[in-house]
């Protein structure tokens, strides 16, 4: 049977050539094309108004008269009503205007729709929001940016409902508010809270401008169909009412009817037919077995309270779901639905929640036997397919009669030739399998289905880009038929479609108006499936029909008449408004405040903080029960009994407030908890701003004039070798403008070669006047051996000899090395530069000094025949030469008086050849002075850094192997000059580093000193280690010091945060602290006291070094000063990342504390701008348990801990977990742990550094890590029993604590320290440990000693060098480091199960292990552990 009715529908897309250029609105297809053909400039000309029909402009100047609502069709322009509103309205919104524009819609996918259109249309700035972009989060700083950036705003209700309570947006700053489908301002949704709890307050108060009020709908009713024309007006006034707004509405459909086409509604009737009844039977019975076996296979996993209870939940919905398919679509239906949700599987692990994923895996093996037994009662065959004999399948319970009319009314349409159809449904998996079933009727293969249901379903979510990736293949008829639940009655704009099929009734007049408006194509269909004698759908479609009139008549019936007030009393309820920000919190939204705050206390896997109530209904009382990490326990009440929960809620609210739990925003105190970084060092390693590269101001001088003598301090550096070698050291002399100070009166510092250790000694000498000759010979001296030495060869020295003679106003590195006998300069070494005055193109002569003279007798004299002049033999026996036809310098040690160009030379080649024939098969030379004896010349010495450490590998020494030079190709370039002298002089650059950066830590450590009145001593030489990174690898660096700045650091502020914040919990603690001693803090602190340009980050690299005099060493910016006597010079600019400054920060802190104690490390830190202290007692106590000892043994664990509480409570307070919800026990261990993790983490660190001096740098850091960890701790609260006295109420952790007890003996290896241990230890026995120091802590008034006796044999033995073994990820970290191995970690899946493969490449193989754990840390420990043990056997020698 065909019942067919006729009638206009309400919403299709708009018609007519007039109307083209506006059907963009709304329509993201056209919108798009409507870009590429309008550019921006015409897009900003282009006025809607010249495209506006008639009742458009009718509804705008209502609008701009008065608050509005227009209900008009879907398809009818609603959307361009607003647009041109906003275009009205925009002179006033224009920034720097205050005031914006505020778009609200009620779904998320309608944000980017709506935004995108008034982009379009309009020139504001426009923005959208919505709470995947974290505005949950955002701050009242980052509102009042977005509030002075933007004009209009596109959001979801719910966002500006929590802006307006927590007072980021004020109503007053909003001139116009627009409210999408407004026919949901209904009961408690956020659109009627809006409108209640601020909007009417304030027209109530007339204290404050009001936005102007446009609302757009469809159907102002949001209901079941009412019987009477009374009910209806009753509807529409309450939103009238709530909206303080008037309907405009047509007066007929006739109207639209010039402008948009209507669908045909038509109701097809099918006739019931029941699946066979013993069928129905056999499978629902199967149903219940498999839900109760599936149920039943929980209690062995163990899981936790919250994890079991959704699992049976999810078991039980997923009963129903497949009941439902059975009775309602059939057989096959359900078998489809099995299938489908059991082959589903989840992108995302969550850590620490593995037993949540078992129950995950769970649910789909329930789906996954509920396939299998379903499949026995469908055919097998695979020829067999679903519709070919609709008869059959009907009788056979594959599918039912709903089904079939489906199938059959869409064969009825086959030969349209573009078929765009939407078939409505209730259900989500309702939508997925009848997109299956559409898919595999063979009759219908020539269209494409999809199916759409929202992204929140639970079954198999979508998100919004495959909803627009839908729609758009809709659009473009890739896709031809969409099934889908209410998200397309309602937000996604959809005008291609001329078929709509509601499969299951609509449940209001507004779901029946969208959907039927879905169908907005000319002579489209309205098809109703209804089952026949079902005369109570049929009487409720009729009413459907007839309410389109109705309601636009009794909305121009009440048109006339003002808004009635507000009957509700929702805006009379009592409130708590912050009189600072004007935040409120009412009745109404108190509850779901306490259970967001809850919501951001610590929590762990065996808890989760919620409020508790308990409700004494004859009496009136209520009781609030906070967790035990809120400062407040329990708030009790009395009052109405339907509003007990709202009561006490909102005094809660209250004095969270007045104790600053709750911000004057009325939001928790925020703090975010930060993942784990699989990477090194990552996010604080960005390069920053560059950064001054600081030089001593006491190694900088000008150049003097001429005439003027030179005042010098003298500095004896003497060198001494540990090793033999044929040539000795000899002394030099530093001569320097300015006292270097105390620290250089006497000392020593240990420089490394390849031959072994040389030790420089530094000792102060006298002052000393230079003529100006003497220190232009001086200059010209070391500019000359110090070039050389660099270059081998002449390149440079040319330019730099005739630089150092140039008068400059420009500041440069100006100080003399000059050799010396007994701590006096060697004036006749340093003239040496000045015999081959040719080379710089001088003609300087120095007084009293001959240049090529020798001082032998003459009868002695022995003429020697060199390349451009003839010398004595004296003069060439310690002389540097040049020989010009291989380009090198030479120095000669000696004359061979048996050897001549005639003799035979040894060839490595085994040659035999004269010297003579050499040099001319070499060289083409012919020697004219064969018979004159050779030279023995030695290569010059190569500069290295000699303070690099050499990690025991040894350099290659160079070859000391003399080398025969005839004395006529050889030119003298000083004379004279000893081997000796060039050997003592190849160290100066690394000695001068070493000089320039211990005048830098000493000028550092002078400017804390200049600001701190107490007198703290603190050695250079210990600034300069916190100021040496790694990077230089020298003999110390800054890690031993920076892992020793931050223990200190962290308890220092820790104990300060902790005693200055009582009534916060640990994470809130736990975030301050990581705030305030974070990589970004230090950073910024170093960066105010200048300490970038302190830091030595740069292996020293001789061939960089400054030769004192030249040019290159000239400081063209300004000079910097500072708080001491004496300058800096900037020689430049360089990067450093932000960890480095933050480590050298810390670096400081522990230097300061090794040297000065804890007070002077107090006192840098003061000086740095970070405000701590130090004290014996808290201000007040903490809460005190009358009977300690009625909940734990008290004596006995005093014992234990050989220490005597004076207040037991915090004892009983130390070993109670947040799950033990007893209100006796004020608090839980969280906030003692907080602070004794910092005591314990400061006091072994500080144990391993004093116990161990001198340790190599790393190594402490690791000793630390070794013992500072929770498997350590944990088998230390095992040991000592602490297990047997923990309080709480969770049944997973007593299994895991029993299961880790029982396994105690083998899980613990002694000096592995916990390493070993295959399983993750429960946390909650580590934190006792810490919890308990605390306790102690406090007890002791703050006594660290009493907690270090009392803790430490707990945790005996402790680790030493000899028996650290490294943590498995460490120890691969160093062996892939030392080989070259390439490593990565990779996060991996199996069945739900998460876990971590280690992955090595090593030799050009890759060698992989995958392990999974309780957690992230544990499977990256396991899978490390495992690669390394593959290594080991697979590589020989690791």
């Amino acid at each position: 049977m065909e019942n067919q009715r006729s009638e206009e529908t309400l919403f299709v897309a708009q018609g007519g050539e007039g109307e083209r250029a506006m059907n963009v609105i709304g329509d993201e297809e056209d919108r798009r094309k409507h870009r590429k053909l309008l550019s921006v400039s015409e897009m900003d000309q282009t006025d809607p108004e010249a495209f506006a029909r008639s009742y458009q402009i009718e509804a705008l100047e209502k609008a701009k008269k008065g608050n509005t609502i227009a209900f008009l069709e879907t398809g009818s322009g609603k959307t361009l009503i607003a647009i041109m509103l906003i275009r009205a309205y925009a002179h006033h919104l224009r920034k720097p205007s205050p005031f914006i524009a505020v778009f609200l819609v009620p779904t998320v996918v309608l944000v980017t729709q709506q935004a995108e259109s008034l982009e379009m249309h309009t020139d504001l700035k426009v923005r959208k929001l919505y709470g995947a972009m974290g505005v949950d989060y955002w701050d009242a700083t980052t509102w009042k940016k977005e509030l002075e950036k933007y004009e209009v705003f596109v959001m979801t209700a719910q966002i500006l409902l929590d802006n307006l309570r927590h007072c980021f947006f004020m109503l007053d700053m909003i001139e116009l508010l627009i409210f999408d489908e407004c026919h949901h301002a209904r009961g408690r949704s956020p659109y009627a809270c809006i409108m209640t709890e601020f909007y009417h307050r304030q027209l109530r108060s007339n204290c404050t401008p009001l936005p102007r009020i446009f609302g757009m709908t469809a159907s102002p009713i949001n209901s079941k169909a009412s019987s009477s024309r009374a009910g209806y007006a009753k509807q529409i006034k309450e939103l009238e009412s709530i909206m303080n707004s008037k309907v405009y509405t047509v007066a007929n459909e006739s109207v639209l009817a010039k402008f948009i086409p209507f669908s045909t509604p038509k109701v097809k009737l099918y006739k019931h037919v029941d699946i066979p009844y013993d069928l129905w039977l056999c499978l629902a019975d199967h149903l219940k077995t498999l839900k109760f076996k599936h149920i039943q296979a929980l209690r062995p996993l163990q899981l936790n309270d919250n994890a079991e209870g959704s699992t049976k939940k999810k078991i039980a919905k997923l009963f129903l779901t497949f009941l439902f398919c059975l009775t309602e679509l059939g057989v096959w239906f359900t078998l489809t639905a099995a299938k489908s949700l059991s082959s589903s599987e989840t992108d995302i692990f969550f850590w620490g929640e593995r037993r949540d994923l078992l129950g995950d895996s769970i649910v789909r093996n329930f789906s996954r036997d509920i396939f299998h037994a379903f499949s026995q009662y469908v055919p097998s065959d695979p020829e067999w397919c679903i519709g070919e004999d609709l008869g059959m399948d009907l009788a056979s319970g594959f599918l039912t009669a709903k089904v079939d009319c489906l199938i059959q009314s869409l064969i009825e349409y086959r030969r349209e030739k573009d078929l765009r159809c939407i078939i409505f449904v209730e259900r989500v998996i309702t939508a997925i399998v009848l997109q299956s079933l559409l898919s595999q009727v063979a009759q219908l293969s020539c269209w494409k289905t999809a199916y759409m249901a929202g992204n929140h379903s639970g079954l198999q979510s979508q998100t919004r880009k495959e909803h627009m990736r839908i729609v758009d293949a809709f659009r473009e008829g890739t896709v031809n038929i969409i099934v889908a639940t209410q998200i397309l009655e309602e937000g996604l704009d959809v005008q291609s479609c001329n078929l709509v099929i509601r499969f299951d009734p609509s449940a209001t007049v507004c779901s029946f108006i969208q959907s039927r408006g879905r169908a907005r194509m000319r002579g489209s269909d309205y098809l109703l499936l209804v089952r026949s004698g079902d005369s109570s759908t049929l009487s409720r479609i009729t009413n459907y029909l007839a309410s389109g009139d109705i309601m636009r008549e009794e909305s121009i019936r009440q048109a006339l008449h003002p808004c009635t007030p507000l009957e509700t009393g929702m805006y009379y309820e009592d409130f708590f408004c912050v009189e600072t920000t004007g935040a409120t919190v009412t009745l109404s939204s108190s509850v779901a405040l306490i259970y967001f705050y809850c919501s951001k206390l610590p929590s762990d896997g065996y808890f989760r903080p919620s409020p508790r109530f308990d409700i004494d209904n004859e009496s009136g009382f209520c009781t609030l029960h906070l967790p035990k990490s809120c400062p407040i326990q329990s708030v009790c009440i009395q009052g109405q009994h339907n509003m007990l929960k709202q009561i006490v809620c909102l005094k809660a609210c209250k004095k969270l407030h007045e104790i600053g739990a709750l911000t004057d925003y009325l939001l928790p105190e925020s703090y975010i908890e930060e993942e784990e970084d699989d990477t090194q060092e990552s996010g604080t390693n960005s390069y920053e701003d560059q950064y001054f590269d600081y030089f001593p101001g006491e190694l900088v001088g000008r150049c003097l004039s001429f005439s003027e003598k030179e005042l010098y301090h003298c500095y004896s550096l003497r060198l001494k070798q540990d090793f033999y070698y044929d040539v000795p050291f000899r002394d030099i002399t530093l001569l320097v403008k300015s006292d270097l100070g105390i620290e250089f009166v006497s000392t020593t510092f240990q420089m490394e070669v390849h031959r072994g250790s040389v030790t420089l000694g530094m000792e102060y000498i006298a002052p000393i006047y230079l003529s100006a000759d003497q220190v232009l010979m001086a200059r010209r001296f070391q500019v000359t051996i110090l070039r050389l030495l660099m270059d081998h060869n002449l390149s440079k020295l040319k330019d730099a000899l005739d630089d150092h003679l140039q008068e400059e106003s420009l500041a440069r590195i100006s100080y003399l090395l000059l050799p010396s006998i007994s701590s006096k300069i060697d004036w006749v070494c340093v003239s040496s530069a000045l015999f081959c005055s040719n080379v710089g193109g001088s003609s300087f002569k120095a007084g009293g000094y001959g240049i090529r003279c020798c001082s032998c007798p003459k009868e002695n004299v022995h003429l020697m025949q060199t390349r451009d002049s003839s010398l004595c033999s004296c003069m060439l026996r310690n002389s540097l030469v040049f020989t010009p036809h291989n380009g090198r310098v030479y120095c000669i040690i000696g004359i061979l008086d048996d050897l001549n160009g005639n003799s035979i030379m040894k060839s490595k080649r085994g040659e035999v050849l004269t010297y003579n024939e050499y040099f001319q098969c070499r060289y083409g030379i012919t020697l004219c002075y064969s018979r004159e004896s050779l030279l023995s010349g030695r290569q010059l010495f190569t500069l290295h850094n000699c303070l690099r450490r050499l990690s025991g590998q040894k350099e290659k020494a160079l070859s000391n192997a003399d080398v025969e030079l005839p004395p006529e190709l050889c030119v003298v370039l000083m004379c004279p000059i000893t081997i000796s002298t060039l050997y003592s002089f190849s160290f100066v650059p690394s000695i001068m580093h070493r000089i320039e950066s211990m005048l830098l830590a000493v000028s550092l450590k002078q400017m804390q000193m200049n600001h701190c009145t107490q007198n703290v001593v603190v050695p250079a030489i210990k600034v300069l280690e916190a100021i040496t990174t790694k990077k230089c690898q020298e003999e110390f660096s800054l890690e031993s010091l920076e892992t020793l700045g931050d223990s200190f650091l962290k308890y220092a502020a820790c104990q300060q945060l902790f005693r200055d914040n009582k009534y916060h919990h640990e994470g809130l603690l736990s975030s301050k602290k990581d705030r305030m001693i974070s990589n970004t803090a230090l950073y910024s602190l170093g960066c105010k006291r200048e300490l970038p340009g302190y830091i030595r980050n740069e292996c020293f690299d001789p061939k960089y070094w400054v030769i004192p005099g030249e040019s290159s060493g000239c400081f063209v910016e300004d000079v910097k000063f500072f708080s001491t006597s004496k300058n800096i010079y900037n020689r430049g600019t360089r990067h450093i990342k932000k960890k480095t400054v933050a480590d050298v920060v810390e670096a400081l802190i522990g230097a300061y504390l090794s040297e000065g104690g804890e007070l002077a490390a107090l006192v840098f830190i003061d000086w740095l701008g970070m405000k701590v202290d130090f004290v014996k007692e808290l201000q007040d106590g903490t809460p005190f348990l009358a009977k300690p000892e009625i909940y734990i043994h008290i004596t006995h664990l005093e014992s234990v801990l050989n220490y005597s509480f004076r207040d037991p409570s915090l004892l009983v307070e130390a070993l109670t977990h947040g799950s033990y919800q007893v209100p006796d026990i004020p608090r839980c261990y969280q906030r003692l742990e907080f602070l004794g993790d910092s005591v314990l983490d400061y006091l072994i660190t500080i144990h391993f550094y004093s116990r161990y001096p001198g340790l190599p740098p790393g190594l402490l850091t690791d000793l630390r890590s070794a013992s500072v960890n929770n498997d350590c701790y944990a088998h230390a609260a095992v040991k000592a029993g602490f297990n047997k006295y923990i309080l709480h109420a969770s049944s997973v952790l007593h299994g895991q604590i029993t299961t880790f007890v029982q396994n105690f003996e083998q899980s613990f290896g002694g000096s592995s320290f916990g390493w070993e241990s295959g399983s993750a230890v429960p946390k909650v026995l580590g934190d006792v440990i810490e919890s308990i120091a605390g306790a102690i802590l406090i007890d002791s008034g703050f006594n660290k000693e009493a907690v270090w006796e009392s803790i430490r044999p707990l945790l005996e033995p402790l680790v030493t060098p000899e028996t650290m073994k490294y943590q498995p990820v460490r120890e691969l970290e160093l062996l892939c480091g030392s080989k070259g191995y390439v490593k990565k970690f990779i996060k991996t899946s199996n069945n739900g199960i998460a876990g971590i493969t280690a992955e090595v490449e090593a030799h050009g193989v890759i060698y992989r292990e995958t392990c999974t754990g309780e957690n992230k840390k544990t499977a990256k420990k396991l899978a490390a552990k495992a690669v390394l043990e593959t290594l080991k056997k697979c590589i020989p020698g690791i």
